[in-house]
């Protein structure tokens, strides 16, 4: 069984400066676990556990609604928490999505996914970037206060090229992923 999700990988710069925020924000001293710089990607689709022989019908599902896609613009900007700000769980770096193109296309992912048997997720999907979650409310306020100076901040813009099937190896020192296809955007 591979546990595994469907992502759009960031730019190194992009990713960097979320690690100098995110370095900013432990002073805080919250009780967060934090997600690594280097995990950090924009989910499309969680699976859990898939046995290997899915991956090829998961790329197949996949390529058309990827290939008839131009490359997407995403912009990174602000930061927030899920369910609240009054109540965060999770510490999360925004991707304004005003057009709904990240909304259409994981849209298009789900219907095609389902069709091969994976139930498509029951909440709205909300593109976003998983900072780290909340264990407790340890420091919580300290941590709002710092999460407000970069409220507004853009860290930066760039285009998606592809979508990547990735595992995800669970180990003590964190989550290692691991690349197991991928499909580019336009690609026709």
């Amino acid at each position: 069984m591979l546990r595994s999700f469907l992502a759009i990988e960031l730019p190194e710069a992009i990713l960097k400066r979320i690690g100098e925020v995110q370095q900013d924000l432990k002073s805080a001293r919250a009780d967060v676990r934090w997600v690594s710089p280097r995990n950090i990607h924009l989910t499309l689709k969680f699976f859990g556990n898939i046995e290997e022989s899915q991956i090829d019908a998961i790329t197949q599902a996949i390529e058309e609604p990827v290939r008839v896609t131009p490359s997407i613009s995403i912009t990174v900007k602000g930061i927030g928490a899920f369910p609240s700000l009054k109540n965060p769980r999770v510490i999360w770096i925004g991707l304004p999505d005003e057009k709904k193109v990240l909304v259409s296309i994981q849209r298009r992912l789900e219907g095609e996914l389902q069709k091969i048997g994976f139930q498509p997720e029951d909440r709205p999907y909300h593109p976003h970037l998983t900072l780290g979650r909340m264990r407790s409310n340890r420091g919580k306020d300290e941590l709002l206060k710092e999460m407000e100076k970069y409220r507004e901040e853009e860290f930066g813009s760039f285009h998606a090229e592809r979508v990547v099937l990735f595992k995800s190896d669970l180990r003590p020192e964190g989550a290692v992923y691991t690349r197991l296809r991928e499909v580019k955007f336009g690609d026709l």
